[in-house]
């Protein structure tokens, strides 16, 4: 039988961590995360990484695995996911997967794009009309230059906006066409599940997170993350807003709506992203919804 490789998807607070566990448990393998953020030691309560108890049930790989001063990026991913799984297959027929976002699933299951080598002057000539003129002016200059991938891409993250707009200057093409490439064969299977819960149901579990996030410090680990505040790392959800909040552009009420807000918004980002590939099977949290879904695609 061919190696097999569960992917648990879905977005942000559905419950994916519990599920991955209970799923690694049962099949008694290990956990790679395919999330962008809980790999960074220094940041802990606003990514929710897995507990302490859920870290000890069970092996997680690519979780406090770098620091927020390293690159890591999806090609350092797919690098760093592949020798993992393969690793675990040397003792496993499964592995498990599990994380949000998107593009390093798609990675991790069909490999990286090959985007051309860009001219150091372009990249630098970017990063200081950037270090000048701010986000807003970044975002317009991509709307201008590359609408398509303003249309399709993260505009609010400005590491990938400044990407898009050096290969669209160096090229002429959108970053966007250099993402639909041939996709990679894996030596191995993989079945994607997908986690669902109502809408209404999302929104309270969202809500609740943030506040027992605030509960459990995670306005003294930002403090504690001030010196870093530039860093891509730190251009996250619950952190961004809670800086905003300590360089005195947001009061704390209003920081953590705002947390809940741009939450909910990437929750949706992260269904529309998922809900696009054809092979997910959706399924409900619950071990009693998964695990006959996966036996079956096993058989």
């Amino acid at each position: 039988m061919k190696k097999t490789c569960i992917i648990i998807v879905g977005p942000t607070a559905v419950g994916k961590t519990a599920m991955a566990v209970q799923l690694a448990q049962h099949f008694s393998t290990e956990i790679i995360s395919a999330d962008s953020r809980q790999c960074f030691k220094e940041l802990n309560i606003g990514v929710a990484k897995p507990s302490a108890q859920e870290l000890a049930l069970v092996k997680h790989y690519f979780i406090s695995s770098h620091s927020i001063h390293e690159t890591v990026n999806t090609a350092v991913f797919e690098q760093y996911a592949l020798a993992k799984a393969k690793k675990i297959f040397e003792k496993n027929d499964i592995a498990v997967m599990v994380g949000g976002t998107g593009l390093y699933v798609k990675t991790f299951a069909h490999g990286i794009d090959e985007v051309p080598v860009i001219k150091p002057s372009v990249r630098e000539q970017i990063i200081a009309d950037y270090e000048w003129e701010g986000l807003e002016w970044l975002q317009k200059e991509v709307e201008k230059k590359d609408p398509l991938y303003f249309e399709k891409g993260e505009i609010k993250n400005p590491q990938r906006l400044m990407r898009a707009l050096e290969v669209k200057l160096s090229t002429g093409k959108s970053i966007i066409e250099f993402q639909t490439q041939q996709s990679k064969k894996r030596d191995f299977n993989i079945i994607t599940i997908g986690l669902e819960i109502p809408r209404e149901e999302l929104v309270k579990r969202i809500n609740c997170r943030v506040d027992a996030m605030m509960k459990q410090g995670l306005l003294d680990e930002v403090k504690k993350m001030m010196p870093f505040k530039d860093l891509n790392a730190l251009q996250t959800v619950g952190y961004r807003e809670l800086i905003g909040h300590l360089i005195g552009d947001l009061s704390l009420e209003d920081a953590v709506e705002a947390i809940k807000i741009n939450t909910r918004q990437y929750a949706k980002r992260q269904m529309t992203w998922f809900k696009k590939d054809t092979t997910v099977q959706w399924c409900k949290p619950a071990a009693d919804d998964v695990l006959p879904r996966i036996n079956n695609l096993l058989k």
